[in-house]
């Protein structure tokens, strides 16, 4: 474990985090606030690099803030069984499903309403009576 802090632009460039992002984690207290030096700037340890290192991930495949916050509740408070984690994980997929359901939806539509439109020099446009339509 490192004795050594880490500032916030390392934590950025080893987490490929923005440092705003960072920044909003900690507001939003799923990242601990960090000690700070006698200067005031902020100094991470190891498990605060790991924890944000966990968020990146956990983003970079859609959890929410909010379960990212339940994640870490069971995780910290060592009160959580594999089979939570992978009924959570399992709504989670569900969510991520309907959404590219949703997508191939919206995909559709708006290849027909591209279809239908001649993008020509006239006034009427398709495109703007599909989204006007009832």
């Amino acid at each position: 474990m490192e004795t050594k802090g880490y500032a916030i632009g390392v934590m950025s460039r080893k987490t490929g985090v923005n440092i705003e992002t960072i920044r909003y984690y900690e507001r939003s207290e799923i990242l601990p606030k960090p000690d700070r030096t006698p200067g005031g700037n902020r100094q991470y340890n190891h498990d605060q690099l790991k924890r944000l290192t966990f968020i990146k991930r956990c983003r970079e495949l859609g959890f929410s803030i909010a379960e990212i916050r339940s994640l870490f509740e069971m995780v910290d408070g060592r009160d959580f069984t594999c089979s939570e984690v992978h009924d959570m994980t399992v709504s989670h997929l569900t969510n991520v499903k309907k959404k590219m359901a949703d997508l191939k939806r919206m995909e559709f539509t708006l290849k027909n309403m591209v279809t239908e439109c001649s993008s020509g020099d006239v006034p009427n446009c398709p495109i703007i009576d599909t989204l006007f339509a009832n």
